[in-house]
């Protein structure tokens, strides 16, 4: 393969379609498509792959679908629907033809029934889940078997959700408590471990999942810092974005790379990408920068995974591409596309 398609949200009214040539290393924008007002997650249908949802992170949220063309280009909104709350920052769709959405400032969310024979169109029965806590700010879902983890930036846990009597009802049946003030933002799963990545200490933390529905939380595993060294006075890091590869033939171990967002005096290098590996235990390997203002979204590609996209969601940095490089412990930059100064989330179409 050498033509990537990749699409980005972002915090305006449109889409755009990068075009990766990865024999020229070059990244150009295909086109920009329109959508509703932010746009700022985005994610593809896990079997179809002609079909993006997309949420709309307003004060009164929406979650939108959208035929995926030539080029990337969109076509729709095909249904629209209310999130029922206020700035939904994520959206994943389930194997169960579900979709969810998390309303970050009211703490609360829906999953989504879509139609059997039509992904495209979302189905009116659902009820709205409500996170029990003083302050509540759910910023992903993930699905783990036949739960749904929630990790919720204000209540300091993640939130196990599981069907409860029919598709669009569900419930919290248990929670897995996160250390105090942490702010736990985005996870990733393997196996029985849980890794979480915290946005207001900046930690990347490690634990075994307690059993269903809501088993005694062991200590953690790990928990490192994921800041880097040499941080400029009054710099604010505030951690972002994780993900996880598993080992393949070019990459010979799995991997864990997270991504960090200064919000405050900016470094002249740029925010860091940090690099854990992960057998036979959580390691810190060291840290790329990468010129970015606040790494909001990244996303890896290729059939290897060994390209990764990312970008700022400040600044006019743009969008950069890098390739995994000495089996996985490193990144390097291929190259960079300032037409479109800032996205937010990536989704690889190849």
């Amino acid at each position: 393969m050498v033509n990537f398609t990749i699409l980005a949200g972002g915090y305006t009214s449109f889409v755009v379609s990068y075009l990766f040539n990865s024999d020229t290393n070059s990244l150009s924008v295909l086109n920009q498509s329109p959508t509703g007002a932010n746009p700022s997650w985005i994610a593809l249908h896990p079997t179809n792959k002609s079909i993006l949802y997309a949420v709309n992170e307003n004060p009164q949220g929406a979650l939108q679908t959208f035929t995926i063309g030539e080029n990337g280009a969109l076509t729709g909104p095909i249904d629209t629907v209310s999130s029922q709350g206020d700035s939904p920052a994520f959206t994943t769709p389930l194997s169960t033809g579900q979709v969810a959405i998390m309303n970050y400032n009211s703490g609360n969310g829906l999953i989504v029934p879509t139609e059997t024979t039509d992904p495209l169109e979302f189905v009116s029965s659902y009820s709205l889940i409500q996170f029990d806590a003083p302050v509540s700010h759910p910023h992903m879902a993930l699905e783990h078997g036949e739960e749904v983890f929630v990790p919720d930036l204000g209540a300091d846990k993640v939130w196990r959700l599981v069907e409860d009597g029919a598709p669009g009802v569900f419930k919290v049946q248990g929670q897995i408590d996160q250390p105090t003030g942490s702010g736990p933002r985005h996870i990733a799963t393997r196996g029985t471990t849980l890794y979480t990545l915290h946005e207001l200490a900046s930690t990347l933390t490690q634990q075994h999942i307690p059993p269903a529905p809501n088993g005694t939380t062991g200590p953690l595993i790990a928990n490192f810092n994921i800041t880097p060294p040499g941080l400029p006075e009054g710099a604010a890091m505030a951690a972002a974005e994780i993900l996880l590869t598993e080992a393949s033939p070019s990459f010979p171990e799995p991997f864990i790379y997270v991504s960090n967002r200064n919000t405050g005096v900016q470094d002249s290098r740029g925010d860091a990408i940090t690099i854990f590996r992960v057998e036979p235990k959580l390691e810190l390997l060291g840290y790329v920068f990468t010129g970015l203002d606040q790494i909001r979204g990244m996303q890896l590609g290729g059939p290897e995974k060994e390209f990764l996209i990312a970008s700022g969601v400040a600044g006019d940095a743009g969008t950069i591409m890098l390739k995994r490089t000495e089996g996985g412990r490193n990144l390097t930059l291929l190259t960079r596309n300032t037409d479109i100064p800032t996205r937010t989330s990536f989704v690889w179409l190849n």
